[in-house]
């Protein structure tokens, strides 16, 4: 699976199609964060858009080969196979930009809670961010995968899906991504930076499954 990871890394650093979601969350991060700001309120504005931005790389990843490239390794390699590095590759780019950002956003942001009446201290800050990011990264990519090829091939279904998808992911209860950044904005009322690793556990458990579906359906379809 290596090589194939390697392989959709190259081609999505090579084809620049990974600029627009970048761009538009690091404008997205720089309009709605501003240094001063409570750092836990930061985070949960920081992981919430990164949502959307880790579907919108799948999306980049699973069309980004030629047809006749994606056959040529599909048959080389299996489609199913094939499919799942690029899933992977789009996780790792979501992860790595959730990373970096929450780094960067605790670094400028106030180590402080609402109204700066009790302090956070930015290790912890970042401790409740990281996993909150992974969460969030995770349950894009999930959307990605379900709203995107093989499992949605028109892009007027795909591309509404994967909006309304990033949506209910962010706010219907019970949502990993909704409990991470409910906690995030719970501990900056509060001052005490949640260390809540179920958010996480319960989008690996749904990324699992969306990602085997999705790649067991590109066996199916295969061209």
């Amino acid at each position: 699976m290596t090589p194939l990871v390697r392989y959709q890394a190259d081609l999505l650093l090579r084809s620049q199609r990974w600029l627009p979601p970048v761009i538009l969350y690091v404008v997205f991060l720089g309009v709605g964060v501003q240094s001063g700001q409570p750092v836990l309120n930061s985070l949960g504005y920081t992981v919430a858009a990164l949502l959307p931005v880790a579907a919108w790389l799948v999306r980049i990843c699973v069309t980004g080969e030629p047809p006749a490239a994606r056959a040529c390794v599909a048959a080389a390699r299996g489609p199913a196979r094939a499919h799942l590095a690029c899933l992977l590759t789009a996780l790792l780019a979501a992860v790595l930009l959730g990373v970096v950002a929450t780094v960067v956003v605790t670094i400028v942001s106030a180590p402080a809670s609402n109204g700066h009446r009790v302090h956070v201290a930015p290790l912890r800050a970042a401790a409740a961010g990281l996993p909150a990011a992974l969460a969030c990264a995770l349950l894009g990519t999930a959307v990605g995968a379900l709203t995107s090829h093989p499992v949605l091939r028109s892009t007027g279904r795909a591309v509404p899906a994967m909006l309304l998808g990033t949506l209910f992911a962010l706010v219907l209860a019970g949502s990993p991504a909704q409990a991470a950044v409910d906690g995030l904005v719970t501990g900056s009322r509060t001052g005490r930076p949640p260390v809540e690793l179920l958010p996480l556990v319960g989008a690996a458990l749904l990324t699992t499954a969306a990602f085997a579906a999705a790649a067991r359906l590109s066996g199916r379809r295969s061209p």
